[in-house]
């Protein structure tokens, strides 16, 4: 993964408040006031699906191993593992000296209870879920040893172990606080959750007991602040300017028209990390006609200029997708990249073929029905994606297309309930091309069925070689061989590669970024001077 800090200037910043106090007493002690683009659906990690709620709750929650910025899986709460010869189970050795914030000691019936949570129907698990595949069972060998089953092998299985939606969370809290859990939130790690003020702010403070943490980080004891505030600033420019005027230390979610400032700034820094997984992809929804029909799946890919759309909204600060999947990820195939360019005429003639015709309006009918298409995008306007939505249908306009585009604040039910679309964008951050199956697989009896509505016996077949072939060559040829299928076939429309940003004062020192792109806090210190 890239990690990039962008430093511009050394001029000094006083500080003001607990800044000034902690540059008397090197940077130890204060409150990081730091600024989310939107509020987190829930503090429980094995219920929430959104990145904004890992940003918040992975400062509360440890994990049994974890992942360098190398790719390598290392100890964490787990101090030594063994992967048995059928690659079936893991029996891991764990830390004696851990517990949860509430006193709750760390243990092997920890670890198993949270497991079992995750893959429990009541648990209504989101991401987490399909990240703890193909979980079976879990033994309690002894207080510190525990033997975890798979039903069959997984090469993505430690990896994902490592990710904080399978952090471990306190199993007297969560029996506790049952369904509101999330609002209550206990871990092991280095900060202790305080309050919430829905839409407004969350508080956490520093969790003076801790001193396990990974290596990843340079304090592993607990951290130099006293505490985070997490306030709620959906618009760009308002939560930006609140850095500006110091109202906030620091901002995530920089627009492009304010990184040029950032970067020529006395006062501010830039920091950013390109973001792991699946890029920002439009599915286009195969349950529906004509999108069922490989031709106007690929009139589709023909028609949207994706580079106009980055270059546009985006000024060179987002990079454009070419895949399925993102740079840095195993097997990620760079052969994809410039293959498909756009070509408004190549796509008219798909539709011609297809028997579409323009009608006075320059819409094309068929059968006496306008070729309709439903973009469905979610409610405030994260990353510019409505003004994606807004490009989109005005380029598919070009070639007799109608895009009715529908901007909810209501999301699950119209995508996962009412399936009520023929285009959607998601995206996810991860480590492991595994992260693939949960997209493009043919879902189990009774599991929530994919984006684009796909079911195809080869692509499983490679996903499920893919996950548990132990040859990284091979492993790398399956998954390109994924990529390339899922581009042939049109299944998707990839649109950029995240990169996560922070604007902060310069007297926010030690930020650094996890393998995923996550904020590390253990090592920040608020200094009163920058540069």
């Amino acid at each position: 993964m890239a990690i990039v800090l962008i430093l511009s200037g050394c001029a000094s910043s006083a500080g003001t408040g607990s800044e000034a106090a902690q540059a008397a007493n090197g940077g130890t002690g204060g409150t990081l006031t730091y600024a989310l683009a939107t509020t987190p659906d829930t503090l429980d990690p094995h219920r929430s699906g959104w990145a904004v709620s890992v940003r918040v709750f992975h400062n509360i929650y440890d994990n049994l191993v974890v992942q360098d910025n190398d790719g390598k899986i290392k100890p964490w709460l787990a101090e030594s593992w063994t992967e048995s010869k059928d690659a079936k189970s893991y029996t891991f050795k764990l830390r004696k000296d851990v517990t949860f914030q509430d006193g709750t000691p760390f243990n092997a019936e920890a670890v198993k209870f949270n497991l079992d949570r995750v893959i429990d129907p009541a648990t209504k698990a989101a991401n987490a879920l399909a990240l703890v595949q193909p979980y079976d069972s879990s033994e309690v060998i002894d207080e510190y040893t525990v033997k975890v089953n798979l039903s069959r092998p997984s090469q993505a299985f430690l990896v994902n172990l490592s990710q904080t939606m399978l952090g471990i969370v306190s199993p007297t809290a969560a029996k506790k606080y049952g369904d509101q859990f999330g609002q209550h939130p206990v871990g092991t790690g280095p900060f202790e959750f305080v309050s919430w003020e829905d839409n407004a702010s969350i508080k956490l403070k520093r969790n003076e007991n801790y001193a396990w943490g990974p290596e990843t980080v340079s304090n592993t004891k607990a951290p130099y602040l006293d505490g985070i505030t997490f306030s709620i600033i959906p618009e760009e420019a308002t939560r930006i300017g609140s850095v500006q005027s110091n109202q906030v230390l620091a901002a995530e979610t920089v627009p492009p028209q304010n990184v040029l400032a950032l970067q020529n700034s006395p006062d501010q820094q830039l920091l950013q990390a390109d973001t792991p997984g699946l890029p920002y992809t439009l599915f286009i929804n195969q349950r529906n006609a004509p999108w069922n029909d490989l031709k106007a799946r690929q009139a589709l890919q023909s028609a949207i200029d994706v580079g106009a759309i980055v270059k546009t909204l985006y000024l060179g600060t987002y990079k454009q997708a070419w895949s399925s999947l993102t740079p840095g990820i195993l097997g990620y195939d760079s052969s994809l990249e410039n293959k498909i360019q756009p070509n408004v005429e190549h796509a008219n003639q798909l539709l011609d073929e297809l028997g579409w015709t323009k009608g006075a309006d320059g819409i094309r009918v068929k059968d006496g029905k306008r070729l309709v298409l439903r973009y469905v995008d979610g409610s405030p306007n994260r990353e510019k994606r409505n003004d994606i939505a807004a490009m989109v249908q005005q380029q598919l306009k070009a070639v007799g297309i109608e895009v009715q585009v529908n901007i909810t604040k209501d999301v699950a039910t119209t995508i996962f309930q009412n399936q009520a679309y023929d285009l959607y964008g998601n995206s996810q951050v991860n480590a492991d091309p595994n992260a693939l199956s949960a997209f493009y697989h043919t879902p189990a009896k009774g599991a929530r069925e994919t984006l684009s509505g796909l079911s195809n016996p080869q692509l499983d077949k490679w996903l499920d070689e893919g996950a548990v072939e132990k040859d990284t060559a091979k492993r790398e040829e399956i998954y390109r061989n994924i990529q390339q299928w899922i581009s042939d076939q049109a299944i998707i429309i990839p649109i950029y590669i995240f990169p996560y940003t922070i604007a902060a004062s310069k007297s926010v020192q030690g930020l650094t970024f996890n393998h995923l792109g996550y904020p590390n806090f253990n090592d920040v210190k608020l200094t009163g001077t920058g540069g």
